[in-house]
């Protein structure tokens, strides 16, 4: 990252001293040879490419447009480099603002909620698709492309290359968002250790079968017990066998949102999401776009035995199993925590944080050996006793492009070109490299990352796999994700501090978001501000009614079944024999 700073910092010294930079062939050739290789295209297939930027642009060479997304490296390479780069051929200067994720989605809010148009553009989560599809104030990409759009769509773009158009894509078949990256939260941990024969006999004394990747949550919970309280100590420094994060913050609410409760069972099965109930525990009918409730009373699994249980697992493990400052993290904090190489798993890790774990040990990072080679791997979420086959197994975030239709349409149409350059296939090679957070599958399936596929940890090996179409991010239940979202952190925050029980924070939570679809309903009906497509609440039910007739599933007699593991390289065999 820091040579590509320099060379943003080079380049902007250029432009101070000889004024505007303009359109430019000559500045396409020299970013194609100083910095978009490697691509899966050839030097001439860029350049091609970009010649056709360089004409489109033209109507809007001049403009200076904003820009908006949460910041993770992949953004922090196009706010630093891209952008400089993307002036430099077309002449379109960019502002790209990076900001918090609760910060961005208030952005995204307020501008809809006022139409003021604050940015031009935003890298907003496909988790909003539900809400854009309903509130119809994000222009539809594919009416645009065939119409308004036309003169700045690249003949290149190839949507069926991006990984997450099946997750931007809103209930009525339109395109309303564009991937311009993606990561999962997978099970994360010290391959090095689990491979020590001393604590794999230790082990399999213990709980009678063998350390590995776990499958189901019950065994994630024995490993998490083993390396905080039988180990307890490697190389002279204490080791937990856990790590989460749990401080009151927005974030704290997607911990829980991005598929959690589905992971521990909670919702029903059905991909991407769960039909009837999908992972927030909503229920919506097959085939219509009404949100009927949250709450087990209403047919919903929120408040649910599986949530309940998903939410005092969280809480339980996060106090026994993890270092003691865990609880007082955000998911920002999680990371360098991680790094110290004192933590020998995590059930819920994002993969965006593969470029920082990558680092070399010169850097602070104690989880890769001398020569940089990772001494953890990556694998797949294990889930609670309460999946069942056919669910989501987690979460894929997707952060997408959206344009708002507050935003005055020449200055939508430059960012649209900004949005295609930076997602071009010229530049999105490069771009991974660096951010590790993949949109396209010619990327991740490009020859660069079959050489750098052992650096990894497995990241390669899954987005290449069938497995990943089982992570999905939040779909089209949920009607308004800005209101809804803000509940969830609040409620879930009363169980950290210590106010409230898991059961008594769910109800809450399930209550809240039915009465917050309540008042959605109402604006709905009397003003179509959703489209028709608002909640329709049901009729409070006895919960025993909905236990026996397709609701929240009735709580287990047995919530720890055996623990069950596989083989760490066994699966990695599986994931190639399916490429």
């Amino acid at each position: 990252m820091r040579t590509h700073l320099l060379s943003a910092v080079a380049a902007l010294a250029v432009v101070a001293a000889n004024g505007p930079a303009w359109a430019d062939e000559a500045a396409a050739q020299r970013w194609i040879d100083d910095e978009f290789q490697p691509s899966v295209l050839s030097k001439e297939e860029q350049l091609e490419e970009m010649r056709w930027f360089i004409e489109a642009a033209q109507p809007y060479a001049g403009l200076e447009i904003n820009v908006l997304s949460e910041g993770i490296p992949t953004h922090q390479y196009e706010s630093d480099v891209l952008t400089q780069a993307f002036e430099e051929i077309t002449g379109i200067k960019v502002n790209h603002q990076i900001l918090g994720e609760g910060e961005v989605v208030q952005a995204v809010q307020t501008q809809m909620q006022t139409n003021r148009n604050l940015y031009d553009a935003y890298v907003n989560d496909s988790d909003l698709i539900g809400t854009h599809s309903r509130l119809q104030q994000a222009y539809p990409l594919s009416d645009m492309m065939e119409g308004p759009w036309a003169d700045v769509t690249s003949p290149t773009l190839d949507l069926d290359d991006f990984m997450g158009i099946e997750f931007t894509t809103g209930p009525d078949g339109k395109l309303y968002q564009l991937p311009d990256q993606q990561f999962v939260n997978l099970y994360w941990f010290r391959k090095d250790w689990f491979d020590n024969e001393e604590y794999q006999a230790a082990f399999r004394e213990k709980y009678g079968y063998d350390l590995g990747v776990p499958v189901n949550w019950s065994a994630y919970e024995d490993i998490a017990e083993f390396f905080t309280n039988d180990i307890g100590e490697i190389d002279g420094s204490t080791v937990y066998g856990h790590m989460d994060y749990g401080k009151r913050a927005p974030d704290l609410g997607w911990r829980m949102t991005d598929a959690w409760l589905s992971m521990a069972g909670a919702g029903s099965p059905g991909t991407p999401n769960g039909v009837p109930i999908d992972e927030w525990g909503i229920r919506m009918e097959a085939g219509t776009c009404n949100p009927v409730g949250a709450s087990v009373e209403r047919g919903g699994a929120a408040n649910g035995p599986a949530a309940v249980y998903a939410i005092r697992k969280w809480d339980e493990w996060l106090r026994a199993y993890a270092p003691p400052q865990a609880a007082s993290y955000d998911f920002y904090q999680s990371l360098p925590a991680l790094s110290q190489g004192n933590v020998a798993q995590q059930i819920f890790w994002y993969s965006a944080f593969t470029a920082d774990m990558v680092k070399p040990r010169s850097e602070g990072n104690n989880t890769v050996d001398e020569d940089g080679m990772p001494l953890w791997r990556m694998a797949p979420s294990p889930h609670g006793p309460y999946w069942e086959e056919g669910q989501k197994v987690g979460y894929q975030d997707v952060g997408s492009w959206t344009f708002l239709n507050s935003t005055p349409e020449d200055r939508a149409k430059a960012a649209w070109l900004y949005a295609q350059f930076v997602t071009s296939k010229t530049v999105d090679t490069k771009k991974s490299h660096v951010g590790l957070t993949f949109a396209r599958d010619s990327t991740v399936r490009g020859e660069s990352f079959t050489e750098r596929a052992p650096r990894l940890g497995g990241l390669i090996e899954f987005y290449r796999s069938p497995d990943r179409t089982a992570w999905t991010p939040t779909g089209i239940n949920v009607p308004d994700y800005p209101k809804l979202a803000q509940i969830w952190w609040q409620q879930i925050g009363n169980v950290n501090s210590g106010s409230a029980t898991p059961q008594e924070a769910m109800d809450a939570l399930a209550a809240e978001m039915d009465d917050t679809m309540a008042r959605m309903e109402q604006a709905d009906v009397s003003a179509n501000v959703y489209g028709g497509c608002g909640p329709r609440l049901n009729e409070p039910q006895d919960a025993a009614f909905w236990f026996e007739n397709g609701g929240a599933k009735p709580k287990l007699e047995n919530e720890k079944p055996q623990g069950m593991t596989v083989n760490y390289d066994d699966l990695v065999a599986r994931w190639q024999d399916a490429q």
